[in-house]
């Protein structure tokens, strides 16, 4: 028996989120899914370990997930393995051998998410899967400045709720800043990157939402500086929609043990 690292991708469009939903075996789930074909492999645990749980809706490029196992392969085959049990729309990217107390929540450092918009006054139905249609558009210049303002130690109770009740709401923002992306339909795709030492529930898509009503007027730059400094006691209401957010990655401190071999 040993514990393995995988590193998945998933559309998380038709996915009830990423954690299993107790007592709603109909409410479709990645974690289900992925246990699902876990078992067809061998395994028997009762519920793998996850680096986090996406929102329904949300997508993954880099999520993480832990399990023990009885293999006798190869990790390239495990890999192999995994993808042919488990549905289209999420793969396993990486596998590895890890420590046997590895945990993919526990012992992460940090973790990045990206969230896409463009602008454009009609709807693109291709392009709406995956990003935000943000009208009127935005000053980018404007939410260049209230995102460098994330930046650092702050109380983040405006923009969401810990974890666990009675959680800290206290987050370190290693990284804020949007840049530009792929053209969509003639306009500028625009896509914020966030790495932090962790995230409250639904954080990053109210900030994504109060960057926009700073890029389009609504608020100004310095509405940010004050939730920041003054949190609400209750997080702010405006929510950006989920199709436009992605776990990118979660880093880990390098050390012996922590992935003793990549599948090749």
């Amino acid at each position: 028996m040993a514990r393995y690292q995988v590193i998945l991708a998933y559309d998380g469009a038709r996915y009830q989120g990423f954690q299993r939903q107790a007592g709603h075996s109909n409410s479709p789930s990645v974690q289900a899914a992925i246990e699902a074909a876990l078992r067809k492999l061998g395994w028997s645990g009762r519920s793998l370990l996850a680096a986090g749980r996406t929102d329904t809706g949300v997508h993954a490029l880099g999520q993480v997930i832990a399990f023990d196992l009885e293999w006798a392969h190869t990790l390239q085959q495990l890999r192999e393995a995994l993808n042919a049990n488990l549905p289209d729309d999420i793969a396993a990217r990486e596998a590895r051998q890890v420590r046997p107390n590895f945990h993919p929540r526990y012992d992460a450092l940090a973790r990045r998410y990206r969230y896409r918009l463009f602008c454009a006054e009609v709807r693109h139905p291709l392009e709406e899967r995956y990003a935000w249609r943000v009208w009127p558009a935005v000053s980018v210049d404007r939410m260049h400045q209230a995102a460098s303002l994330l930046v650092g130690v702050h109380d983040f109770a405006s923009f969401g709720t810990p974890p666990r009740r009675g959680g800290r709401t206290i987050r370190e923002v290693l990284a804020a800043a949007w840049k530009p992306g792929a053209e969509v339909w003639g306009v500028a795709c625009w896509e914020f990157d966030i790495l932090a030492d962790g995230f409250l529930y639904r954080m990053v898509r109210r900030l994504v939402n109060a960057l926009v009503e700073i890029g389009q007027g609504k608020q100004e730059v310095s509405w940010m500086e004050q939730l920041l400094l003054t949190p609400q006691p209750h997080p702010i209401q405006g929510l950006a929609p989920a199709q436009g957010l992605t776990l990118v990655e979660v880093l880990y401190p390098p050390g012996p043990g922590e992935g003793l071999a990549p599948a090749e």
